[in-house]
């Protein structure tokens, strides 16, 4: 343990100081209050940019040249393109080709397909990474591989490190399914379509120098602009972006297992019976097999009562779309399109508008989209008895997810975790969870598929779900039937080395991820 740790408000063992930066423990919920005023890039002058508009470079190596590449910048990309993005991976094999050292990445959320920037953390010209390890990259991390401590924020976060300038983007690269030469830009058309840029936005204001990557240029003006060019210093026009296939693969479908189905049918009810169901909801769910399980039955509830929630908010799918064309959802508000009918609805449906996380994460602004929400239906690695939430390891220590939009949504009036009670035999509820990313005051039930637990905190819901005839139990009662179950866990062997730090909504520090021993 190194000799700069304290222990911050939730217990847990935390750096003061992580790549050379001052770092702030967290404090408690809503405790840390920021100072000071917003980070500005430097003031640019029309005068340096085309007369006519054009900003068409045609090779993104020259790009970079242009936006003046060197060592130890900081590099902005998305994730709009997902599994098939080709763009990340060339920024850095061109850094490595020039000789350049020490970059920091700083993408939105990374996916298996950038796996080769392994590579480039092991020959240095990557430092670190501060955005999501997904995968390949979260294991390469855990067992200590990266030079420097990954920073893992949630998508509000990100905004927030930005906003705060707490993270000074250098350069920002932004893949555009569809751009004209003056920079503005949309994700809705071209061959490389991904439906919305609902994560490019802080990006463009705040970056230093905007490239925009496209292979699909258009006449002036380009619309919906999504980017704006009047922020954009050039466009770079390549053969490919993103992989289509692989960006949207159009295989999100509901769960067919048994205990998950059970599990979002036990949700459905519970949302009913409790009134947070209603007509004028609003509500949010992911993309996985049992959260689109859960949109479908309440669908079904809204249907059958003749209600209708007035918006639904987060990746779109095909199920969400369903709602709005078949009258149970009145409005969509799409930060991101998960699957083909999600891309074809934002062009065809008046109700269904982009809706940049910039707009609805980032908790140092005038308000939070996700405070607004009635349902809010999330996911988990772990969960334990004080009901702290984990969605970045797993209980083998591994760090191999990002935080997402999680710990933003956390913020909703009842956040729900439809979890099954154990995974591989390894259950779920612990007695302490491997790495708290959310704290417990902010989680209010958990679903399994032997029952659910209410925060007692919530005794609202307590006295809501009372005749109800759902199977209610304590969390201490559901940890202690997983375990009957699944039997004694041997504990991973965890090393002293922080490889990778989770930052709160507000910046501080709520916990660290250590290097997994051999």
């Amino acid at each position: 343990m190194a000799n700069n740790e304290v222990k911050n408000a939730v217990g847990r063992m935390v750096p003061t100081q992580i790549n050379g930066q001052e770092a702030i423990p967290f404090k408690g919920l809503n405790k840390h209050r920021p100072t000071g005023r917003k980070f500005g890039p430097h003031i640019p002058t029309t005068i340096d940019y085309p007369t006519d508009g054009n900003k068409v470079i045609h090779s993104l190596k020259e790009a970079l040249q242009k936006a003046g590449l060197r060592d130890g910048m900081t590099i902005s990309t998305h994730h709009h393109l997902r599994n098939g993005d080709l763009v990340a991976n060339e920024i850095f094999r061109i850094a490595h080709d020039m000789g350049i050292k020490d970059l920091v990445w700083f993408p939105s959320a990374s996916f298996p397909c950038h796996e080769p920037v392994i590579e480039y953390l092991k020959d240095g010209t990557i430092h670190h990474i501060e955005g999501s390890m997904n995968g390949p990259l979260g294991r390469f991390t855990t067992r200590g591989g990266m030079k420097g401590v990954g920073i893992l924020r949630s998508h509000g976060g990100r905004v927030q490190a930005v906003q705060d300038g707490e993270v000074k983007i250098d350069i920002a690269v932004l893949a555009a399914p569809a751009a004209d030469k003056f920079g503005n830009a949309t994700g809705q058309r071209g061959p490389s379509a991904c439906g919305v840029l609902g994560y490019a936005k802080p990006d463009y204001l705040y970056a230093e120098n905007v490239i925009v990557v496209t292979d699909h240029l258009v006449d002036f003006p380009c619309f919906p602009m999504e980017i704006e060019g009047n922020y954009v210093d050039s466009v770079a026009l390549i053969d490919k972006i993103g992989i289509p296939e692989k960006i949207i693969s159009g295989t999100t479908r509901i769960t067919k297992s048994p205990d998950r189905l059970l599990i979002a049918d036990l949700t459905a009810r519970f949302v009913e019976a409790t009134g947070m169901l209603r007509d004028g909801c609003y509500m949010q769910s992911g993309a996985g097999g049992t959260s689109l399980a859960i949109g479908y039955f309440t669908h079904q509830i809204l249907k059958k009562k003749g209600w209708k929630s007035r918006l639904g908010f987060g990746g779109s799918t095909q199920y969400m779309v369903n709602m709005l064309e078949d009258g149970t959802m009145e409005h969509i508000l799409d930060a991101q399109a998960f699957d083909l009918e999600a891309v074809r609805s934002i062009s065809e449906n008046r109700n269904h508008h982009q809706y940049p996380v910039f707009n609805a994460y980032n908790f140092h602004s005038k308000g939070n989209l996700t405070s607004m929400m009635d349902i809010m239906i999330l996911g988990a690695t772990e969960v334990d008895v004080n009901f702290n939430g984990n969605v970045v390891t797993h209980s083998d220590g591994y760090m191999l997810h990002g935080i997402g939009g999680w710990q933003n949504c956390l913020h909703a009036r009842n956040v729900i975790l439809p979890v099954p009670l154990f995974r591989d035999r390894i259950p779920v509820i612990r007695d302490e969870v491997t790495t708290i990313v959310g704290p417990g005051e902010l989680i209010d039930v958990i679903v399994t598929e032997r029952g659910i637990a209410i925060n007692p905190l919530r005794q609202d819901l307590l006295d809501a779900a009372k005749g109800s005839g759902l199977p209610i139990k304590t969390i201490e009662e559901l940890k202690a039937e997983a375990d009957r179950i699944c039997g004694k866990v041997s504990k991973p062997k965890i090393g002293d080395k922080v490889v990778g730090a989770i930052k709160w909504v507000d910046g501080t520090v709520i916990d660290v991820v250590r290097n997994i021993e051999a």
